[in-house]
Formats: C-alpha cells, sequence, structure tokens
C-alpha cells in the first residue's frame, strides 16, 4: 500500500513555531578522564523534538552526551557541561516561542579541574563541590511570552516538589515522572500545568509521551496567542 501524502491544503499544525528541546546528561569533569553525570540518555528529549518537528516546527535539539542518534530534520547543538547547556539554549532560546527542558543537567561540578589523570590516591580524596547554574531558571527570569515547559524527576513528595519546581523556574506546565522513565521508561508521568488540573500522560513509549506532550504545549501556545 503507498505512503498516504499529507494534503498540501491543509496546514502543519506548528508550521512557523520555532521550538528549543533540551536533551541528555551533562558531564562535570574531575579531571581530563573522570566526570559526574547520570543515566541520562536524552531518549525524551529527542522524541519531543522529532514529534514537533513532525509537526511542522523548526526545532532546535540541545543534546548532551549520548549514544544515541537526533531525530532527521532537527538542528542539533552537541554540548558537554552544564555551562555548555546554558549558553546553547540561552542563544537558541532568543527567539524561539517555546522551550521544553528534558535535559538532566548535574546539580554539583567539582570546584576545580585537575589536569590529565592524577593517579589513584591509597588513602583516598576530598572532592569539593560547588553548585552549577540553573539553567531553567535562569531563562526563566526573561522568559516573555515563550511557553517554557520542565520535567520533574522525584521519588517522594512528588506533586507537591513539582508545583514548586514550576512556580519557581515560571514553567506553563511540568511534567511528573519517577526513575523508572529513565531509559527505556515505563512508569508514571503527569503533566501539571500552572493553571488547570493535572493529567496523565501515556508512558507506554517514549514516542507516546511525546507526541502528547507536543499536544499539550501546543494548546498553550495557542491560548499565548489568544490572549495577547
Amino acid at each position: 500500500m503507498p505512503a498516504r501524502r499529507r494534503s498540501p491544503s491543509r496546514p502543519l499544525a506548528l508550521a512557523g513555531q520555532r521550538w528549543v528541546v533540551t536533551a541528555g546528561p551533562t558531564r562535570e569533569h574531575l579531571d581530563d578522564i573522570r566526570f559526574l553525570t547520570n543515566a541520562s540518555t536524552g531518549r525524551m528529549g529527542i522524541e519531543v523534538a522529532r514529534a514537533a518537528a513532525r509537526r511542522g516546527a523548526e526545532v532546535v535539539l540541545v543534546l548532551g552526551p549520548t549514544h544515541l542518534p537526533p531525530p532527521p530534520g532537527v538542528e542539533t547543538v552537541r554540548i558537554t557541561s552544564v555551562r555548555d547547556l546554558l549558553k546553547a539554549t540561552r542563544a537558541a532560546a532568543a527567539n524561539a516561542d517555546v522551550v521544553v527542558f528534558t535535559a538532566a543537567p548535574s546539580d554539583w561540578r567539582p570546584r576545580t579541574r585537575q589536569k590529565g589523570k592524577p593517579p589513584r590516591a591509597a588513602g583516598g580524596f576530598d572532592l569539593p563541590l560547588e553548585a552549577t547554574e540553573d539553567v531553567a531558571a535562569t531563562l526563566g527570569r526573561r522568559k516573555g511570552r515563550r511557553i517554557h515547559v520542565g520535567f520533574a524527576l522525584e521519588v517522594a513528595a512528588g506533586t507537591k516538589r513539582a508545583r514548586t519546581k514550576l512556580a519557581t523556574k515560571r514553567f506553563d506546565a511540568i511534567v511528573l515522572n519517577g526513575p523508572a522513565n529513565f531509559g527505556a521508561g515505563g512508569g508514571d508521568a503527569l503533566w501539571i500545568p500552572a493553571e488547570g488540573d493535572p493529567a496523565p500522560l501515556p508512558t507506554t513509549t517514549k514516542a507516546r509521551l511525546a507526541g502528547a506532550l507536543v499536544t499539550r504545549t501546543a494548546r498553550l501556545v495557542r491560548g499565548s496567542e489568544a490572549g495577547a
């Protein structure tokens, strides 16, 4: 059976919109070999970028270190550290309509980075850490009319903590999920808007979750335009 072609008279739902999606982990180097990171694969953000691009949006994917390939037709900016993430996302978001923060940046980095690969110390060593930049909160302070959607990975008092994060980072909505959604996924996910009631999101696959997120985010964009 031949593939169905999209009718040329039917406009793409997100045509004319610019979306920025952050995805994947960051790496904060202790030295030239070792680093702090986490188990994020970037799959969630990659699927969000794919879903938005398929609906006609111009998408920039800011992607941390991962083995997964970015989707075709999406501009991809590769980053390593939280500083890289902030710089790249701020630049891409300057003329964006939507920013979706799915990246899992490190909360801390080593206070100093050693050169080379220092030898193993028999007695162990102390590792002074400092807080990294809060990318979502930094961009949220000057978001203007942009729609910002974030993610909250919580294991206890999840809804309360997610709502606090939504307010402090000035998100328009946040997706609450748990550690089971890292990697292949499979846990629960809840859409929590700044205004309105929470709603469960499908989590059978990351692609389905991404599609539902893009649909709900598009509604926020339409509401913002209507209220302008």
